[in-house]
């Protein structure tokens, strides 16, 4: 497999692949896609399409991403037979981590000065935020893989954005109700004190009201703290029957794990994750999150369609399974490589017409369109931690529901994004 360097702004930032169809198909998973399968002529004679995959791959949220959003973008090239029509597909990736500084700098001038045409994202929100202005500017396109602030699809939407996967909005959403209902009427939440941590405040807050419970307080902590014991002691002595997770990452895994050290949920408190997945439960212990309820768009068990996806994937990633912000990778790229051929360009602009007049259709998500403010209006899944005895250790979701796209995601009436409003 060729490698070339990824721009950044620190060696570590830098780090890159390109991935060629050779290395593809000597891996033994091609899985080629009608009408993006060239001739050995013209395979040769393109330029080389290249694809951007920005995101934390050394820090809090290096599992929930890394080199797993890149796992799930090589799926994506494999499918394609890796190339549109004449041109070679290139992906390069970089390490942001998550400061915002080191993620512009790297979007720019992959941008600026690799030629790359779209940029895989699941940053930190404060950075997909700043790449999403930077991408609209440049009429180049963004695949939002990961980051969950609702303002990406509100007020600070773009034409060239587009929303694969959960945000701030549709993670609690399913959640909170089904825990009033349950007897929950009084939360606490402790949130991470960014864009993506204050939005889930914010969103939970509402939600909370609009069920009928009533909020105690909040607390807040700064991105990988070490230390939960002041939080944690506030939402204790809150009195409150739930308390709210709004984080993810590391900072959620040693967040439960306090919590237990704490006796929370001993004491009779329920915690409530609003983003939480599959990486965070594996790490923290699934015998500390039984009966934890989650929203989530993928699950690798689910139907035959994510199995056969996570096997593809496990065969990039050392046999780890995928999480639903990896999945979005793979989708995101692929949706975007048939928008190109359909297309026969790689122009910014052409691009989001072309991305958001198809609907998205791949192992994952079936025949979903996508929105005026880039949302991916595909279902999600309301599930439940089961029993650790389970026989696969990664087989630690019981399904609870599906909720379809109209409940999953704001009501467009609602929605703070201009374009949505004017659709």
């Amino acid at each position: 497999m060729k490698h070339i360097a990824s721009s950044g702004a620190s060696g570590a930032a830098s780090s890159g692949a390109s991935i060629r169809r050779r290395g593809l198909l000597g891996a033994g998973l091609a899985l080629p896609m009608a009408g993006l399968l060239p001739t050995p002529r013209a395979r040769a004679a393109g330029k080389p399409l290249k694809i951007g995959v920005l995101c934390d791959m050394s820090g809090i949220y290096a599992d929930d991403t890394g080199q797993g959003l890149v796992a799930g973008v090589k799926v994506a090239v494999d499918q394609a037979g890796g190339t549109v029509g004449d041109r070679p597909i290139e992906v390069v990736f970089a390490d942001d981590q998550n400061k915002p500084d080191i993620g512009t700098a790297i979007a720019g001038r992959w941008l600026a000065e690799q030629d790359v045409s779209a940029i895989v994202c699941a940053s930190a929100s404060s950075i997909t935020l700043a790449v999403s202005d930077m991408v609209a500017e440049r009429k180049k396109v963004l695949m939002v893989a990961g980051s969950l602030s609702a303002d990406l699809t509100g007020k600070r939407c773009h034409p060239s954005t587009f929303q694969f996967g959960l945000d701030t909005y549709a993670g609690p959403v399913s959640v909170i109700g089904p825990t009033v209902k349950a007897g929950a009427k009084s939360w606490f939440i402790i949130n991470v004190d960014y864009a993506f941590g204050q939005s889930l405040r914010d969103e939970g807050t509402k939600l909370i009201a609009a069920n009928g419970a009533k909020l105690l307080g909040t607390t807040s902590f700064p991105l990988g703290t070490a230390d939960f014991a002041s939080q944690i002691l506030q939402a204790k002595t809150s009195g409150a029957e739930a308390i709210a997770l709004a984080c993810g990452g590391s900072d959620w895994s040693n967040l439960v794990k306090q919590m237990h050290e704490f006796g929370i949920t001993e004491g009779g408190q329920k915690l409530v994750t609003l983003t939480g997945g599959i990486n965070e439960i594996q790490a923290v212990g699934a015998q500390y999150c039984l009966g934890m309820m989650l929203s989530t768009p993928f699950y690798w068990d689910l139907d035959d369609g994510s199995r056969a996806f996570a096997a593809k994937f496990r065969a990039y990633h050392g046999g780890r399974f995928p999480n639903w912000q990896q999945s979005d990778g793979y989708s995101g790229a692929l949706h975007y490589f048939k928008s190109v051929a359909a297309a026969g360009t790689d122009d910014g602009v052409k691009m989001a017409e072309t991305m958001r007049a198809m609907p998205v259709d791949d192992l994952l998500i079936k025949n979903a369109p996508i929105r005026a403010d880039g949302q991916v209006m595909r279902p999600t899944y309301l599930m439940k931690v089961k029993d650790e005895s389970a026989p696969n250790r990664a087989d630690i979701f019981a399904y609870v529901s599906t909720l379809s796209a109209e409940q999953s995601w704001r009501p467009a009436a609602e929605s703070a994004c201009p374009a949505l409003r004017k659709s």
